[in-house]
């Protein structure tokens, strides 16, 4: 695919009607002559492979583009390249590779959805998971507690909330603050069930 995807920018810059300066021709040249471009969807790579006049050549006029290319040796070649996005871009812009400009542009689209897809799912999946950690060690630190001392030797707010937890082992600290007498909050919820956390890491520590 990468290289389909660089053989046909060639086909489309090397048409004979893409007339330009000779500052984009001399790029457009040598993107013909050892130009590649990786596909979007996985990386973002532009790289030229040119004896070393040409490539401090391009590379002069690349930064007179604004760009901000870098260079390494290779098999006797001197290697250009770009990594950021926008610059690639810029280079396809430069040579007039205007449907492979677009094509790129709506790759980089689906791409940048996709991994904001993907931060969001993991994102979501860790706090689930820390929100399913936070609640089997309250069960286990309440059974704890009914097990050696029994659950009275809590303090009447903090036992009612234990045997909720108990009780509702799926519901979420919301749920379980609604289902109280009064009624309170998340936070209240959370901290009367550290404190019996507390309770058992103590209770445990004198055993």
């Amino acid at each position: 695919m990468k290289n389909s995807f660089s053989r046909q920018i060639r086909d489309e810059i090397k048409k004979p009607e893409k007339k330009m300066d000779k500052k984009r021709a001399f790029v457009r040249d040598c993107f013909v002559v050892g130009g590649i471009i990786s596909n979007p969807r996985r990386t973002y790579h532009l790289e030229f492979s040119l004896d070393e006049k040409k490539s401090e050549k391009l590379i002069s006029i690349l930064i007179s583009f604004g760009l901000r290319p870098k260079k390494f040796a290779r098999g006797g070649l001197s290697v250009v390249y770009l990594k950021e996005a926008e610059e690639i871009a810029d280079v396809l812009k430069i040579m007039r590779a205007d449907k492979f400009l677009l094509a790129y542009e709506e790759m980089r689209v689906e791409k940048a959805i996709a991994n904001n897809i993907n931060r969001q799912v993991n994102f979501e999946t860790a706090n689930l998971t820390k929100t399913v950690d936070a609640a089997q060690t309250q069960i286990e630190a309440i059974k704890f507690i009914s097990k050696t001392v029994g659950l009275s030797f809590l303090s009447a707010p903090l036992e009612e909330v234990a045997r909720l937890r108990l009780e509702n082992e799926n519901s979420s600290l919301a749920e379980i603050g609604e289902m109280l007498d009064p009624k309170i909050g998340k936070s209240g919820v959370n901290h009367r069930l550290r404190k019996i956390c507390k309770v058992a890491e103590n209770i445990e520590s004198v055993k």
